[in-house]
């Protein structure tokens, strides 16, 4: 199928990183078929919201999004509107068979169907395709990237530890990985295209292996790639984070020394109920690994909030290991039940008022942590690499350094793309500020 020209495709992207990265897959995908991407829902002929449902309020968002959406359907009958993603099955029947809200529903094994199943639409059918596959994982499909700074690159799909909080396994199947070769081509192409920076994708990606090659060979083969490209990758699991990948992050120094280690839970008790495969100990002493390593690294993890029967106590260790650890970062949320996990039959016993509460505390002692680590960073000089414009001044630059820190400085004769030395002058909990070393690039 190939459809007439000057046809446009918009694409709100919901959730995690690798949704970005799906959306990327699914722009390359409707490319071929003459779609080309605008900014504006207004001028587009179709239109695609990329869900999440690892979260609640991920999920909420999207489908109050896609009700506002039905709009450019009543003004243009001709736009065909569409669902992808990991809500694709679990919203099938409100969003196509009891509102009549979308033309399209495509799981995330399911892009390469979109020509046929748009198609199909235009034809006056429902295009529904949500079905997991076990081997599906893009290899061959060069996704659509439309800034070259920073690239994000799944490297496989799918996860096989079961969390009992987490859906993946359930809307995006089981492992499986890409060959590194299909990766190491992707990223020379990135590398070609002046691209300064490559971000490793998977639910679980220090689980990666196809066949020959685990995560450790790959993350050594990507950085020898380019030696002026960063690389980074998201998310591990303290189970698979092994000293043969501690060393290999260690000893290569584009590979950035910026480690996110969920933990969850401080709490022995609650971790075993979350299916975690680790306890405090052992997750304890492997960050006293990697910080003799890399006495340089900087460290995030993720928290859940009021986990079914969490106790205070419980809640006074996650508490601890936040003191203990001092985390850089942390993505913090509150419990939110999903249907089909183990979790959801434990019932959801922490009453609402007391999640609040203590995702509040959380946040406040992650947050006074944050801020002391980075004002302790006043007077240094950091090397960041330019992403773009201030959001909040067009005279102002953000970079990034190594350690992930978002860094803001006055544009002077720097430009995105470039690596530049800024010396620090103040800081907030999530971001330094300061000025360009004169004459350093």
């Amino acid at each position: 199928m190939e459809v007439e020209k000057n046809k446009k495709v918009y694409v709100e992207t919901y959730g995690c990183q690798m949704n970005m990265a799906d959306t990327e897959v699914v722009l390359s995908v409707v490319d071929k078929i003459g779609y080309k991407v605008t900014s504006d829902a207004a001028l587009a002929d179709l239109i695609l919201v990329n869900t999440c449902s690892v979260r609640d309020n991920a999920e909420q968002r999207a489908h109050q999004r896609v009700s506002e959406l039905k709009e450019h359907k009543r003004r243009n009958p001709d736009v065909l509107i569409g669902v992808l993603g990991c809500m694709a099955e679990r919203l099938r029947t409100t969003l196509v068979e009891k509102n009549n809200l979308v033309d399209l529903v495509v799981g995330p094994d399911e892009y390469r169907k979109l020509p046929k199943l748009i198609d199909d639409a235009y034809a006056g059918q429902r295009g529904i395709a949500v079905k997991l596959s076990r081997v599906e994982n893009y290899d061959d499909i060069t996704p659509l990237r439309t800034e070259g700074i920073s690239a994000w690159l799944s490297v496989m799909r799918g996860c096989d530890k079961f969390c009992t909080f987490c859906v993946v396994p359930f809307t995006r199947g089981r492992e499986r990985s890409r060959s590194l070769k299909s990766i190491m081509e992707e990223v020379r192409n990135l590398s070609e295209q002046g691209f300064k920076e490559v971000s490793l994708l998977g639910q679980n990606v220090n689980s990666y292996h196809d066949g020959e090659n685990d995560f450790a060979d790959l993350l050594k083969s990507v950085a020898t790639v380019d030696s002026s490209m960063r690389v980074r990758y998201t998310t591990s699991h303290p189970q698979d984070m092994s000293d043969k990948l501690i060393e290999t992050i260690a000893t290569h120094k584009n590979i950035c020394k910026y480690v996110h280690l969920p933990v969850q839970s401080g709490s022995d008790r609650i971790l075993k109920l979350m299916n975690r495969t680790y306890t405090v100990d052992h997750y304890l002493n492997l960050l006293a690994k990697i910080k003799t390593a890399m006495p340089e690294a900087s460290f995030s993890t993720d928290i859940i909030a009021g986990f079914p029967t969490e106790t205070e106590q419980d809640h006074q260790m996650t508490l601890e290991i936040l003191k203990n650890v001092r985390y850089d970062g942390a993505y913090m949320f509150k419990y939110s039940p999903r249907e089909n996990t183990r979790a959801f039959d434990m019932g959801d016993d922490v009453p609402e008022e007391m999640k609040v509460e203590r995702l509040s505390e959380i946040i406040d002692v992650q947050n006074a942590i944050a801020l002391e680590i980075n004002q302790s960073l006043i007077g240094t000089e950091v090397e960041v690499l330019v992403e773009r414009d201030s959001s909040r001044s067009s005279d102002d630059l953000l970079g990034r350094t190594d350690t992930n820190k978002k860094t803001l400085f006055p544009r002077e004769d720097a430009a995105v793309g470039e690596y530049r030395r800024v010396k620090i002058e103040r800081a907030n909990a999530q971001t330094l500020f300061g000025k360009l070393v004169p004459g350093i690039n």
